[in-house]
């Protein structure tokens, strides 16, 4: 069966983590852009990372910025990948020896296939919401009518996915992966096991009947 891969975004506690691995999760997104409420502090990472097991990646995010500010976080805490969610330049993202991905806000007019010829060099592209005043984390989704089919199987789809809503999401875009953050919370920051698990199983179904047609 194909399967979707799953990340969740925006962990701060260590209870989440264990609740997140525990429920099968193929990455985990720490958040490193001070105005988000979900924001850690690179000693706190580090300590979440270390209750990861094999396989299971760390992801971590930075919206524009400085260069050396990712050198610093990149030396306290071990991120297997790195997810920029700004204005970075392609030449950026590629300079901390470190795959990566480059979220898309999308809204209308902007070209998905023209922005991944632009980041070619990415590890996939993250297609999220846009807002214009949040980088990320709108709960809200997005028309995902605007994803070109060929694109889907480097997309990594957020933007407002719930466990009511992914299975449908898998289902009518195909993704790489699914991203979810706000959609497994009791309030932000704080993951919800329960809604964890509901989501999981949410992949699951839409794994199963992405395969039936």
């Amino acid at each position: 069966m194909t399967r979707t891969r799953v990340k969740i975004c925006g962990l701060t506690r260590a209870a989440d983590v264990v609740a997140a691995v525990d429920a099968g999760v193929d990455a985990v997104g720490l958040v490193f852009h001070p105005a988000s409420p979900r924001a850690l502090t690179p000693q706190q990472a580090a300590g979440l990372c270390r209750l990861l097991p094999p396989f299971v990646s760390a992801v971590g995010l930075f919206v524009d910025a400085p260069a050396q500010r990712v050198r610093e976080v990149l030396d306290l805490v071990p991120l297997d990948q790195l997810q920029f969610h700004g204005d970075e330049a392609p030449e950026y993202c590629a300079g901390f020896s470190r795959r990566w991905l480059k979220a898309i806000r999308m809204r209308p007019g902007l070209d998905p296939s023209g922005q991944a010829s632009r980041y070619a060099g990415s590890a996939g592209l993250l297609l999220d919401t846009y807002d214009p005043r949040l980088a990320g984390g709108t709960g809200a989704a997005f028309d995902w009518g605007l994803i070109p089919s060929g694109l889907a199987p480097r997309v990594v789809l957020a933007g407002g996915l719930t466990p009511q809503t992914v299975a449908d999401a898998i289902r009518r875009v195909r993704p790489y992966a699914v991203d979810v953050s706000g959609g497994v919370e009791s309030a932000k920051g704080i993951k919800d096991p329960e809604k964890i698990t509901a989501f999981m199983q949410g992949v699951r179904d839409g794994d199963r009947d992405r395969d039936n047609h």
